[in-house]
């Protein structure tokens, strides 16, 4: 009986002319296009100078700024209050004001301050950006002390040299970052969604009386409507890989049968619960609504912009009934670190754990009418 209920789904699924469609453009979309607009890199920064020393060495510094690649000169102001009116305008973002006698300063003391203002409008955008300047104001100040110190003076004032070295994502590139978790975010929309949509718009149309009055048991119906999304969800991983491969050169670290373990489990938790909320839904628009609520509740829990550890600590206990936290954080590791399933026990376990709480609570939610 199980295979003519498959059969049916499938035959469902590809005589809708948008799902296969739907389900082979979503993963390339997702992953060409997302991480380029979700990044949290801070690029082409609006800088206002002021120069009230107009002497080389700020020529220099404002020159070296210009060089890095992260700021844009939007405006040579005369006063810091001129500055400030472009910061008003949303013109400039950060204005750094150079003190007259720098250069003097820097030649007669060895030390001179520059002002540096952000607007904090975006604290993301003020943050970073005044972080970056620091950092290449620092960088030229080392180069002006190798020319003006002595070799001593110079090995005296350099007794601890730090070369970071990035693990995982030697680059810092944060599309490697976002990529695997936006895997899973595909995953979650077509395999969430679709099982949502798919008994209650049998309710809808009336198809599933006549399934009702068959003796259809429960366990196969709903493995019926859970079977093929699992396997389309393979087929989807599969689409995604190959889509950040081409586009960004991304390989997984670790074992491809590894993460293909994890999602099997994770595509089988969550399409349980769509067909949940579609036992429990009437129409399709209330199955919509309940899964947009669920899965932007699940995606704000699940670590996917902020680490689950920077949250407060009631955010923290409640991010345990987010599903996509644990899978998020298999792909990560797979992807980047190359973490084995032994390192990865937790996550397998609450996997398993939702797989099996979803689906028995879809199979005993479903109301069979005779």
């Amino acid at each position: 009986m199980l295979k003519y209920l498959l059969e049916k789904e499938f035959k469902q699924f590809f005589r809708n002319k948008a799902l296969p469609k739907m389900a082979v453009i979503m993963p390339f979309m997702a992953i060409l296009i997302f991480p380029l607009v979700a990044n949290f890199e801070i690029k082409n920064i609006n800088l206002a100078i002021v120069d009230n020393d107009k002497s080389s060495t700020s020529r220099a510094m404002v020159q070296k700024i210009a060089a890095g690649g992260y700021f844009s000169i939007s405006q040579v102001a005369d006063t810091h209050n001129e500055a400030m009116i472009d910061i008003e305008l949303n013109k400039s973002d950060i204005i750094l004001e150079i003190p007259a006698n720098l250069e003097r300063d820097i030649q007669r003391d060895g030390t001179a301050k520059v002002l540096v203002s952000a607007n904090a409008v975006s604290a993301t955008k003020g943050g970073l950006g005044s972080a970056y300047l620091a950092g290449i104001v620092g960088d030229y100040n080392r180069e002006i002390n190798s020319d003006i110190l002595t070799m001593w003076e110079l090995t005296m004032s350099e007794q601890f040299t730090i070369t970071p070295r990035f693990w995982y994502n030697p680059r810092l590139l944060y599309t490697y970052f976002m990529v695997p978790a936006l895997m899973v975010m595909v995953l979650a929309m077509v395999c969430g969604f679709l099982p949502a949509l798919n008994i209650v718009g049998e309710k809808e149309s009336g198809t599933i009386e006549q399934i009702n009055v068959t003796p259809v048991s429960k366990l196969n119906f709903i493995l019926s409507k859970l079977l093929p999304y699992w396997i389309i969800g393979f087929v989807v991983l599969t689409i995604s890989f190959l889509a950040a491969w081409v586009a960004y050169g991304l390989t997984p670290a670790g074992s491809l049968a590894t993460i293909y373990l994890f999602a099997a489990l994770f595509v089988l938790a969550f399409s349980g619960f769509g067909l949940v909320i579609s036992n429990y839904a009437t129409t399709l628009q209330q199955a919509m609504f309940m899964m947009f609520f669920f899965v932007l509740t699940f995606i704000f829990m699940s670590g996917l912009y902020t680490p689950v550890a920077n949250m407060p600590q009631w955010a923290q206990n409640l991010s345990i009934i987010s599903p996509l936290k644990y899978i998020i954080v298999v792909l990560r590791q797979v992807y980047l670190k190359g973490s084995t399933f032994s390192d990865l026990l937790t996550p397998f376990w609450m996997l398993t754990g939702f797989a099996i709480l979803f689906n028995g609570w879809a199979v005993l939610s479903y109301r069979k009418k005779s």
